[in-house]
């Protein structure tokens, strides 16, 4: 469903940005016991998102590689911040994470957006997201909430040759369950 709302979106013209995010849990804001998907549509690039892309291009220019892709090569190497990986996808703890059990997804392979991802790939998208999440309610012994958000290329039709899709999983503070 997130791969097909990706690829209506992009062709609207009115939209430059669009986010896909999950909330789940009463402290996140969300009324469900599970978790409860939105998607936000924008005429305007985010702040973040801008610096996001910014940084990628920049990062593409100056060593002719995809900045995300680096990254995440380095902390396969490294081992230490790895929280899970499969064929297509990696979950890591960001070494400039700000929150506790703040991890970052990622695929593997150059992808922009959702719309470029596999049949194959989707299916380790969905493994890897089952497994975190999975993983953080083992941590508390309960319902782990948590806010989760898409980011993708912009839909401005530009060439975002640089830009890597990686998805944020931001938990509250919590310290028991």
């Amino acid at each position: 469903v997130w791969r097909e709302e990706s690829l209506k979106l992009a062709q609207d013209p009115a939209v430059s940005y669009f986010q896909i995010f999950e909330n789940k849990g009463e402290i996140m804001g969300c009324s469900n016991p599970h978790p409860h998907c939105q998607v936000w549509a924008s005429s305007s690039i985010p702040t973040l998102v801008e610096r996001e892309q910014r940084n990628q291009r920049r990062y593409a220019e100056q060593h002719g590689a995809v900045l995300l892709l680096d990254y995440l090569d380095k902390e396969l190497e490294l081992g230490t911040r790895v929280v899970y990986e499969n064929e297509h996808f990696a979950v890591v703890v960001p070494f400039w994470a700000v929150w506790p059990f703040e991890t970052i997804l990622l695929p593997r392979a150059q992808r922009h957006s959702l719309e470029q991802i596999t049949d194959s790939e989707t299916a380790g998208l969905a493994d890897a997201y089952r497994t975190l999440t999975q993983a953080y309610d083992r941590i508390f012994d309960c319902e782990f909430p948590y806010t989760a958000g898409i980011h993708q290329a912009p839909a401005t039709g530009e060439d975002h040759g640089a830009w890597q899709l990686h998805m944020h999983f931001y938990p509250p503070l919590l310290r028991s369950a």
